[in-house]
C-alpha cells in the first residue's frame, strides 16, 4: 500500500515538473492579468492546417475574483510544429471584438465570463480559423510568486518606464523602471509587463512576448534544476490543464529546440477603434489567417483563403455605423521596438501628428472619453485607443507624457495637470470628475 502511494506521489511531480515545463514553454507571461479532456466541434471551422503535426494550446491569464468566474485578461495561441521542433505565439488583445456565441459581438475576454475556458476556445477558433488542442489556464495572482521561483529573469527594458496612479491598483501603482539590462524579480517583473503607455494593450502585449522569450530562456538554463521543487510548488496551485501525461512530455522534449529555432511571437493584426467610451480592436481576418500560416512555414489553402476572406467580409458589416476606426499604430504588430538614447539635437518638442495617445475615462462621465479623443484628434494628436478605467471617482484630469512634450499639451480646452513620464512619442490621459467643473 505504501509502495503505491508512493508511486502515485511520483507520477503526480512528475506531472507537475512537465506541466511546469510547458507552461514556461508557452505561457508563463499569461499569469499577468490579469481537468477535462474535451471533445472539439469544428463546425464551421476550416481545415487550414491538415498536418497532424501542428498542435494548438490556447493560454488564458485569469484574473480571478471572490463571488465570479472571473476575467481572461491574457489570452495566446501558440502553435507547435512537434516535428520540426517550431513554435510561433499568436497575442490577442483582450479587446478584440468577436462574435460571442449567445451574445452577439463583444470583446473577446468576455467571453470566459459568460461561459468559461469552453466559450473563449469557441471565440478563439472562429478568429482564428483554426482547432485548439488543449487549454492552458493560470491564475494571474501567482505572477510574483512563479518569477521569484524561477529565480528572476533577466531583461533589457527598451525605454524609461515611469507612471504613478493613486487610484490604481488597490491604493496605489507605482512603475520606476530605466532603461538597459537587468535582473528582475516578480515586483519589478510585474511593473514591465503592466506598464500603460501611449500603446495601450498593443505596447503591453509586445514586453509579454518579449518576457516570454526570457523565461523560455531561463527555463532551460542548467541552474534551474535546484529551483524545481518551489517552481512545481507555485505552478500546481496556479495553473490547471487538460493535457496528459504522455501530452506534456511531448512538449517538455520540444523546449531546447523551440528556444534554438526562436520562438516567433506576433499579435492579431487589426486596428483600433473605439464606440463612445469603450475601446475595440479590429481584426484584420484575411491577414490574420496568413500570418497564422507563414508562422510555420506553412501555406494557407484556396479553400481556407476564400473562407477567410468570406468571414472578413460579414465582420467588417457587423460594424455599427457610429464606431470609429483609429489609425493604425505604428507597432501594431506587438512587437518591440528598442529606443535609442536620445541625442541633445533630438530634444525638442515633437508635433502632434508624432504623439500616439491613450484615453482612460476615471470619470464617471458618459463620453467623456470620446470626447476628449475627439478634442485630441481635431489638434493632431494619433489616438491609439479609448477605455473605461477601473475607477469613477478620480478627482484630477491628468496627461503623462515625455519631458520634451509637456508644452505641446498645452492649452486644452478642460482643466487637466500635465506630468512627467513615459516614452518620446506616447501618452496617456485620464478623465477626471473635475472634467465638468
Amino acid at each position: 500500500m505504501r509502495q503505491k502511494r508512493r508511486q502515485k506521489r511520483s507520477y503526480k511531480r512528475i506531472k507537475m515538473v512537465l506541466m511546469l515545463l510547458l507552461v514556461i514553454l508557452v505561457a508563463v507571461m499569461g499569469v499577468v492579468w490579469g481537468q477535462h479532456v474535451k471533445e472539439h466541434n469544428q463546425s464551421g471551422i476550416d481545415a487550414a492546417i491538415a498536418d497532424d503535426e501542428i498542435v494548438h494550446v490556447m493560454i488564458l491569464g485569469i484574473d480571478s475574483r471572490q463571488g465570479d468566474t472571473g476575467r481572461s485578461d491574457t489570452m495566446m495561441v501558440t502553435a507547435v510544429d512537434t516535428d520540426k521542433g517550431k513554435a510561433a505565439l499568436m497575442s490577442v488583445p483582450r479587446d478584440t471584438r468577436v462574435p460571442i456565441e449567445g451574445h452577439g459581438y463583444e470583446k473577446i475576454n468576455h467571453a470566459y465570463a459568460y461561459g468559461g475556458q469552453e466559450l473563449t476556445q469557441k471565440s478563439v477558433e472562429s478568429l482564428l480559423g483554426v482547432k485548439i488542442d488543449h487549454y492552458v489556464l493560470i491564475n494571474t495572482t501567482a505572477f510574483e510568486r512563479i518569477i521569484d521561483a524561477l529565480g528572476g529573469v533577466d531583461i533589457n527594458v527598451e525605454k524609461r518606464m515611469h507612471y504613478e496612479d493613486p487610484w490604481d491598483d488597490n491604493g496605489g501603482l507605482v512603475i520606476d523602471l530605466y532603461p538597459g539590462e537587468q535582473h528582475m524579480d516578480g515586483k519589478k517583473a510585474i511593473q514591465y509587463v503592466r506598464y500603460r503607455d501611449g500603446e495601450g494593450d498593443i505596447g503591453r502585449i509586445g514586453r509579454q512576448q518579449k518576457f516570454v522569450k526570457a523565461c523560455l530562456a531561463k527555463m532551460i538554463s542548467p541552474q534551474m534544476l535546484p529551483r524545481l521543487p518551489k517552481l512545481i510548488e507555485e505552478i500546481n496551485s496556479a495553473v490547471t490543464t487538460d493535457m496528459s501525461l504522455s501530452e506534456l512530455l511531448r512538449f517538455a522534449k520540444l523546449m531546447k529546440s523551440v528556444h534554438d529555432n526562436g520562438l516567433t511571437a506576433q499579435m492579431v493584426p487589426g486596428q483600433p477603434a473605439y464606440l463612445q467610451d469603450v475601446s475595440y480592436w479590429i481584426p484584420d481576418i484575411t491577414d490574420l489567417r496568413q500570418l497564422i500560416m507563414e508562422e510555420l512555414g506553412l501555406e494557407l489553402s484556396e479553400d481556407a483563403k476564400a473562407k477567410a476572406q468570406a468571414d472578413e467580409d460579414e465582420y467588417m458589416k457587423s460594424l455599427p455605423k457610429n464606431m470609429q476606426i483609429l489609425a493604425q499604430s505604428k507597432n501594431s504588430s506587438g512587437t518591440i521596438q528598442e529606443e535609442a538614447v536620445a541625442k541633445e539635437q533630438d530634444k525638442k518638442p515633437m508635433k502632434p501628428s508624432q504623439i500616439s495617445v491613450m484615453v482612460i475615462n476615471d470619470s464617471g462621465i458618459n463620453g467623456a472619453g470620446a470626447e476628449v479623443a475627439g478634442i485630441l484628434q481635431r489638434k493632431g494628436f494619433v489616438i491609439s485607443g479609448v477605455e473605461t478605467g477601473i475607477t469613477s471617482s478620480r478627482t484630477q484630469t491628468t496627461i503623462t507624457t515625455s519631458t520634451r512634450n509637456t508644452d505641446v499639451f498645452y492649452g486644452m480646452p478642460f482643466k487637466c495637470v500635465i506630468m512627467d513620464g513615459g516614452s518620446s512619442n506616447q501618452a496617456v490621459v485620464h478623465i477626471g470628475v473635475d472634467y465638468r467643473k
